[in-house]
C-alpha cells in the first residue's frame, strides 16, 4: 500500500478527485437551495395551521418507517454493484440487476401500500387518537411505491456517477415541484388537500423524469444474455449485501432520538428537550462537508475496488478525509470559542443553555465526519453486516451513557454520552476499514494542518479578552480566523500536488459557472 502509483494509477487518481471537486461545488449550491426550499416548504405549512403542520409531519414519519422496511435496502444494494460490475467490465449485468429490483420492489412496496392504507384508520384513532390523520395515510400509502422506485431511479444515476444530476433530483427538483404546487394550489383556495397533493406531485414529477434518465443510461449497455447461474449470483448477492441496510437506516433513526428520549425521561421540564434541540442541528452543520464528497466517492471506489485497484482507492480516501478536516477543522474551533455566540444567531437567548451540549456534540460529530470514509470502504468491501453491528453496538453504548449520565449532569450528560459514542464509533470504523481493506483514511499532513490550526486560535483567544462580544466583532474575528488558517495552510505546504491540482479544476468550474 505504501508503494508509488504508477502513471496509469496517478492518471486515474487525478481524474476522480478531480472530478469529485469539480461535483462537489455544484453538489453545495444544491444542498443551499434545497435547505431553503424545504424550509419554505414547510414555513407554508406551517402558516395553513399548527394542526395540518402535525399531520403533516406525523403522515411523514409514519409512512417512512413503512418504507424503510419495504426498500428492503436495494438503494444501496444497486449503488455497489453497478459500480462494482462498471468497474468488472459487466454491464450485462446491469440491467438485469436492475430489473430483479424494480420487480421485488414493485411487490414490495405496493403490499406496504395496502398496509399503511387498511391500517390507516386503526393507525390514526386507536394508537395516535387523530381521527384527521386518517386521510394523510392513505394518501400517503400512494407515496411509498413513488419514494421506493424513485430510490432505485435515482442510486442508478449516482453510481452512473451522475453526480450533478442525481444532487438536482435529489435536493432541488422535488422540493421546487412540491413549493410550486403548494402556492398554486393555495393561491385557487385549497388548504389542506394542498399539502398532500403538493408532496405527491413531487414524487411523480420526480419518478417521470428519474426514469426517464434511467432509460438513456440503460440503453446505452449492449444486450448480453445470461444463463441461470449468472441471474442467480446476481439476485444472491443483491439480497446479501442489501438486507443488513433495512435495519441500519431503522437503527440509525432509533439513534438519533435516544439523547432525546433520555432528557425526556429523566428530566421533568420538557423545556429541556427543546434547549438540547437547538444544539442538535448546529452540530448536525459539521456533516455538510462529508456529504459534499461521499455522494461520488463511493461509487468510485467501488469501481476502483471491482478493478483490484488498492492503491488508488488508498490515496483517494486519504485525500477525501484530508479535505473533510480542512473544512470542519475551523467550524469545530469557533464552536468551541464561541458556542453561545453561534446559538444566539439562530436561537432565542434562553437556547444559550445548550452552549456546551453544542461543543460536545461538535467535537463528537467531527470525528464522525472524517471516518465516515472508513464506513464508506467497508460497504465497499460489501461488508453491510459490520455496518450493521457498528451501529448496533454504537447505539447500544449510548442508550447506556445517557441513561447513566442524564439523571445527573441533564443535557450536558446527553451530549458527552453523544460525543463519546461517536467517537468510539469512528474509531471501531476505522480500525474494521484497516483490517478489511487495509486503508487508513489519514494523511501525515493532517496532522500538520490541526498544528497550524492553534496559532489563529491562540490569536483569537487573545483578541477576544480585549474587545467586547457583538455580532460585528465575531464577524470581524471569525474572518481573521478563516484568512490566517488559510494563509498558514498554503505558506506551509499543507496542500499536497493533488489538492493543487483539485484547486484549480474548482476554479475553472467556477470560471465556468460565472
Amino acid at each position: 500500500m505504501k508503494s508509488k502509483l504508477d502513471k496509469k494509477e496517478t492518471q486515474t487518481l487525478n481524474n476522480s478527485l478531480k472530478l469529485i471537486a469539480k461535483s462537489s461545488f455544484v453538489i453545495f449550491i444544491f444542498i443551499v437551495i434545497s435547505k431553503i426550499l424545504t424550509l419554505l416548504y414547510r414555513v407554508i405549512i406551517s402558516g395553513i395551521s399548527p394542526e395540518v403542520y402535525g399531520l403533516f409531519s406525523l403522515a411523514v414519519m409514519i409512512s417512512g418507517w413503512v418504507i424503510a422496511f419495504s426498500s428492503l435496502g436495494l438503494s444501496g444494494g444497486i449503488v455497489r454493484y453497478v459500480s462494482y460490475y462498471r468497474g468488472k467490465k459487466q454491464e450485462n449485468k446491469i440491467k438485469y440487476l436492475i430489473k430483479i429490483s424494480l420487480i421485488t420492489s414493485a411487490i414490495s412496496s405496493i403490499l406496504a401500500g395496502l398496509f399503511l392504507f387498511l391500517l390507516a384508520e386503526f393507525i390514526s384513532i386507536s394508537i395516535f387518537h387523530k381521527p384527521d390523520l386518517m386521510i394523510y395515510l392513505k394518501w400517503f400509502s400512494i407515496i411509498i411505491p413513488l419514494t421506493i422506485f424513485n430510490g432505485i431511479f435515482l442510486s442508478t444515476i449516482q453510481a452512473f456517477e451522475k453526480i450533478k444530476t442525481y444532487s438536482f433530483l435529489r435536493n432541488v427538483l422535488d422540493n421546487l415541484i412540491k413549493v410550486i404546487t403548494i402556492g398554486l394550489l393555495l393561491f385557487f383556495g385549497l388548504k389542506q388537500n394542498s399539502v398532500i397533493f403538493s408532496y405527491i406531485s413531487g414524487m411523480i414529477v420526480l419518478l417521470i423524469i428519474s426514469f426517464y434518465i434511467n432509460k438513456n443510461l440503460l440503453n446505452k449497455i449492449k444486450n448480453n444474455n445470461l444463463n441461470n447461474k449468472e441471474k442467480n449470483n446476481i439476485k444472491k448477492e443483491l439480497f446479501f449485501y442489501s438486507w443488513p441496510l433495512i435495519f441500519t437506516g431503522l437503527v440509525a433513526f432509533i439513534f438519533s432520538w435516544i439523547d432525546l428520549f433520555a432528557i425526556g425521561y429523566f428530566i421533568e421540564d420538557v423545556s429541556a428537550v427543546g434547549i438540547y434541540s437547538a444544539a442538535v442541528p448546529l452540530a448536525a452543520l459539521m456533516a455538510i462537508a462529508p456529504s459534499l464528497f461521499v455522494q461520488l466517492f463511493f461509487p468510485l471506489i467501488t469501481k476502483e475496488f471491482a478493478k483490484k485497484d488498492k492503491k488508488v482507492i488508498n490515496e483517494m480516501s486519504k485525500q477525501i478525509g484530508k479535505w473533510i478536516l480542512i473544512l470542519n477543522l475551523p467550524f469545530l474551533i469557533l464552536i468551541i470559542l464561541f458556542p453561545g455566540a453561534i446559538i444566539n444567531l439562530f436561537f432565542k437567548p434562553e437556547y444559550l443553555a445548550a452552549a456546551q451540549s453544542l461543543i460536545f456534540l461538535s467535537i463528537g460529530m467531527f470525528f464522525y465526519s472524517i471516518f465516515i470514509v472508513s464506513e464508506n470502504l467497508l460497504s465497499m468491501a460489501g461488508k453491510t453486516k459490520i455496518v450493521l453491528l457498528n451501529i448496533i453496538i454504537a447505539s447500544i453504548i449510548n442508550l447506556i451513557l445517557n441513561f447513566l449520565l442524564v439523571p445527573k449532569y441533564g443535557i450536558n450528560g446527553a451530549s458527552f454520552a453523544t460525543m463519546i459514542t461517536y467517537i468510539s464509533w469512528s474509531f471501531l470504523s476505522l480500525i474494521q476499514a484497516k483490517y478489511h481493506t487495509k486503508v487508513i483514511p489519514i494523511k501525515s499532513k493532517m496532522f500538520l494542518i490541526i498544528l497550524i490550526s492553534l496559532i489563529p486560535t491562540l490569536i483569537l483567544i487573545y483578541i477576544n479578552k480585549f474587545i467586547p462580544s457583538n455580532i460585528i466583532t465575531l464577524s470581524l474575528q471569525t474572518s481573521l480566523f478563516l484568512l490566517t488558517y488559510l494563509f498558514l495552510v498554503i505558506i506551509t505546504k499543507a496542500l499536497d500536488k493533488n489538492d493543487l491540482i483539485v484547486i484549480h479544476a474548482i476554479k475553472s468550474k467556477i470560471s465556468q459557472t460565472i
